[in-house]
């Protein structure tokens, strides 16, 4: 199948290399050179600009923000340049009045659209190990499902619009920063006590907190390995201002997604948008005098 890509920072370059693995015939487009040639090594086509990325049978985007998706036109201008019959997935987290907006101008312009947001670090999508969400029309799901479901681990419904697709990521990435904010308080407090970590952090994800996620910044604050970042704090930070976007938007008060929020925030400030953003844990142990 013929397939377009767009955006190959950490996540969309290892899903792109899944893609041609499976047999795909890859175009992409990046914005900076140097993703585009290794792609190039690895049997993708470079595309000399978005508009050549959208002319096979479906196109990826896997793009950092809102302004990301404008900039590049695919609330519009981009959209002239489909080849006929052309699916758009969509794989970034963004805010739902421009999921809303895609899916309008996507339908106006007579083109399938679906939103596919993941969870995952780069690691998982490299190894095909991410947990795929989808939303929009249930025909255009199956269509793609073939392609989908070997990126990853498990294929998800979350409704029949593309905007549900994102609104599932949004509060799946609020709950994992409330659950790095906890372990964060957690060990401060028990390292504040001379409590051995190493032995806390076992038990917990051998019971309570055994979970994948848990795990996983549970390890990375006992350490505290906060570099090289698998997600980025400058991203957390925007996708805890999309909660309290979205928050706002339906009426359900999130005073949690506010606290990470102003967190997050603190950690910008401080020049740490580059780091993990598992680093607020650190900052849990710096208000607790230990740093």
């Amino acid at each position: 199948m013929e397939i377009g890509f767009i955006g190959l920072g950490a996540m969309g370059a290892g899903i792109a290399r899944n893609l041609i693995k499976g047999g795909h015939q890859v175009t992409a487009w990046n914005r900076s050179p140097g993703p585009l040639e290794t792609i190039k090594r690895d049997g993708a086509k470079a595309a000399a600009t978005p508009a050549d990325a959208m002319k096979g049978e479906m196109v990826f985007s896997m793009l950092a923000n809102d302004a990301a998706l404008e900039h590049v036109g695919f609330a519009g201008p981009l959209l002239k340049e489909a080849a006929p019959g052309l699916i758009h997935i969509n794989m970034a987290t963004i805010s739902l009045p421009l999921a809303r907006r895609l899916a309008e101008a996507h339908a106006s312009a007579k083109i399938g659209y679906v939103a596919c947001p993941v969870f995952g670090r780069p690691d998982a999508a490299a190894a095909a190990q991410l947990q795929l969400i989808a939303g929009g029309d249930a025909k255009l799901i199956e269509k793609v499902r073939p392609v989908l479901e070997p990126l990853g681990r498990r294929l998800v419904i979350a409704g029949d619009k593309p905007e549900q697709a994102n609104l599932f990521k949004i509060t799946g990435n609020f709950m994992t920063a409330v659950s790095i904010e906890t372990y964060g308080e957690a060990i401060a407090l028990l390292r504040k006590g001379g409590v051995d970590v190493e032995a806390f952090y076992g038990l917990m994800s051998e019971m309570y907190y055994s979970g994948s996620i848990h795990k996983l910044y549970g390890r990375i604050i006992a350490d505290e390995k906060y570099d090289p970042p698998g997600f980025k704090l400058k991203h957390g930070y925007k996708d805890a201002g999309l909660a309290l976007e979205s928050a706002k938007l339906f009426e359900a008060p999130l005073p949690l997604a506010g606290l990470v929020h102003d967190h997050f925030l603190e950690a910008m400030a401080a020049g740490q948008g580059d780091k993990d953003w598992a680093l607020i844990a650190d900052m849990a142990a710096k208000r607790a005098g230990l740093k």
